[in-house]
């Protein structure tokens, strides 16, 4: 399996206008949704949507249900990668997507803004002069970097 993790993703608004979680009969399983913004130079405004299935179990889908997470909400998971593969019923094809079975989840922040008093505590004093960067390439001893193991990794 693929150990896959996703940060600040939006739950998915659910298709035509349905819920944007689906919880199975019984409750044991929840299905949804996921969203990221992504910078695409080929598309309109430089920007697309990437959207992926979600599915959690167990007690996993109880940390969701206690979470009420609702389309919008943004979060971070981890998972494992997986395949759902399923016949159409009115076509009788054979399908088949990628999903993320859920083994963690937990809130993100959102990016929503911040009050302005939040951000004048957050700011540096304006006479603070800021200190200056000290980084390996800024001394005069400086001569490189050397791979960890002798070569590189794309040395062939």
């Amino acid at each position: 399996m693929f150990k896959v993790f996703a940060t600040d993703v939006v739950v998915s608004k659910g298709y035509d206008n349905s819920s944007a979680l689906k919880y199975s009969d019984d409750g044991t399983s929840v299905r949804f949704r996921i969203g990221k913004k992504v910078y695409d130079t080929r598309a309109e405004n430089n920007t697309r949507w990437v959207n992926v299935s979600v599915k959690a179990f167990g007690t996993v889908c109880e940390r969701i249900k206690k979470m009420q997470l609702k389309e919008g909400s943004f979060i971070h998971i981890a998972g494992r990668l997986d395949e759902d593969n399923w016949v159409d019923t009115t076509t009788n094809e054979k399908k088949s997507q990628i999903v993320i079975i859920l083994d963690e989840i937990e809130y993100a922040s959102g990016g929503g803004n911040k009050s302005k008093d939040n951000q004048q505590a957050n700011a540096a004093p304006a006479t603070t002069p800021a200190a200056p960067a000290s980084t390996p390439e800024s001394s005069p001893n400086f001569e490189g970097y050397t791979p960890f193991g002798g070569g590189s990794f794309f040395d062939a």
